[in-house]
């Protein structure tokens, strides 16, 4: 039996692949879950870089399997609200930058999943959107990352609608950085993660938390911890390094 997620890796990038695409790679509880464990697995790993896609060409994901999220209801409080928590957790501590490689839909739960990500490329037919209010449900568990990447009243008109977007509006609004023909998007992935690979990896992952951690603290209190943050960025390898070789004219070597 396929696995609802796979976990691939290439040197230093890492590639996760929600794996249901009989279902437009539909997420279930057990799919949400997976892509914890995935994800924790790549941080854990020597990879630098982390793409997250869908399997097939139809869709990233459809978002929610509906059926499952009933079935799994009717038995009581299901569990799939805490997994997406987990989840969104997970990726806001990971050390290492995500790549959304948007191959077709990105729907509903999936939306907010693609959100987590740092960077967005999308094929040029993809569609986007939180289609939940026409079944009767509202995108609660992606509500908070909504908020944060897109702008307010599109975020409004998104959600209370469920009108979908093309790739090419949300770049506009600068939410997705790329837009490509389908046959260009693992040329331009690819080059993406290699140029990210290549950066050192240690600054990466401190900024990274960094800029995570500081999104929601008072402005005052912002700065203090990146005041903090800032000393141990100067006390890594990749920082000596980047500097010995600036000021020998030398391209760094960050391992």
């Amino acid at each position: 039996m396929d696995t609802p997620v796979d976990l691939s890796q290439n040197g230093y990038i890492a590639t996760i692949t929600i794996n249901r695409p009989e279902k437009r790679n539909a997420l279930s509880t057990e799919v949400v879950e997976a892509l914890n464990n995935a994800f924790r697995t790549a941080d854990a790993s020597d990879a630098r870089v982390i793409i997250l896609t869908g399997a097939g060409d139809k869709a990233f994901s459809a978002g929610g399997d509906l059926q499952k999220f009933l079935a799994e209801n009717e038995k009581g409080p299901g569990r799939q609200g805490g997994a997406f928590v987990a989840l969104f957790e997970t990726m806001a501590g990971l050390g290492k930058p995500v790549i959304g490689r948007i191959n077709g839909h990105c729907l509903a739960g999936a939306f907010g999943i693609a959100l987590a990500c740092d960077m967005l490329v999308a094929v040029d037919d993809a569609a986007f959107g939180t289609p939940e209010i026409r079944v009767g449900l509202w995108p609660m568990m992606i509500s908070a990352l909504i908020w944060r990447k897109v702008p307010r009243n599109v975020a409004n008109e998104m959600m209370f609608t469920g009108r979908r977007y093309s790739g090419s509006e949300l770049q506009a609004l600068g939410v997705v950085n790329q837009v490509v023909a389908r046959e260009e998007l693992d040329t331009t992935v690819n080059a993406l993660a290699e140029q990210l690979a290549g950066l050192p990896p240690q600054v990466i992952a401190l900024g990274r938390r960094a800029l995570y951690a500081q999104q929601d603290m008072a402005f005052a209190d912002g700065l203090h911890f990146l005041e903090g943050q800032l000393r141990e960025v100067l006390q890594t390898d990749d920082a000596r390094e980047g500097i010995r070789a600036f000021l020998e004219k030398r391209p760094p070597n960050f391992g």
